[in-house]
């Protein structure tokens, strides 16, 4: 029988999906929410962006930049757009949706990742007592490495932006009562 890590895995961007319907049929925008809800999605965006110039998935043990304050700053961005997006909706069961998937979902995968990374990288341990899994520390534990354009379209990341774009724009289409 799988994992419950190994389920949540393969259960995340589904679900993202049932979550974007559910999303849109309970939001109840104003201007105020959204303009809210929107500082705080571009910033989760922003710390996806570096994080993702910053990835060399498999290769090397990622601990610069973002990765110098906390462990999983992917998860992290992802959370704060997350948080934004419940703002923006001004929805309570958004809220507690949000929590329940990032719980439920996001931390064992979370997990199974340190897993493998522990086993790939024998510095991981180490890294691992240094810096914080999510919530971030307040000084970096090392230098900030560098920003690589190329890592950020190589993952793929600008997905994350047109995706959130997209569902800003309708969250505005739903609150102007359009179509």
């Amino acid at each position: 029988m799988a994992s419950w890590s190994a389920i949540a895995r393969r259960a995340r961007v589904p679900l993202g999906f049932v979550f974007a319907i559910l999303y849109f049929w309970l939001a109840q925008p104003t201007v105020k929410s959204i303009l809210i809800g929107t500082t705080l999605v571009i910033l989760g965006l922003m710390i996806r962006a570096v994080a993702s110039g910053q990835l060399q998935k498999n290769q090397q043990l990622a601990t610069e930049g973002p990765y110098a304050y906390t462990r999983n700053p992917l998860y992290l961005g992802s959370l704060i757009l997350s948080v934004g997006f419940a703002l923006a909706a001004r929805s309570w069961w958004i809220v507690g949706g949000i929590l329940l998937l990032f719980f439920a979902i996001y931390l064992p995968v979370i997990r199974a990742e340190e897993v493998f990374l522990r086993e790939r990288f024998p510095q991981f341990e180490d890294y691992a007592r240094r810096v914080p899994r999510l919530f971030p520390r307040v000084s970096a534990d090392r230098n900030s490495g560098a920003f690589s354009w190329d890592l950020y379209w190589k993952h793929r990341e600008y997905n994350a932006t047109l995706g959130a774009a997209a569902m800003l724009v309708a969250l505005v289409a739903k609150m102007l009562r359009w179509p």
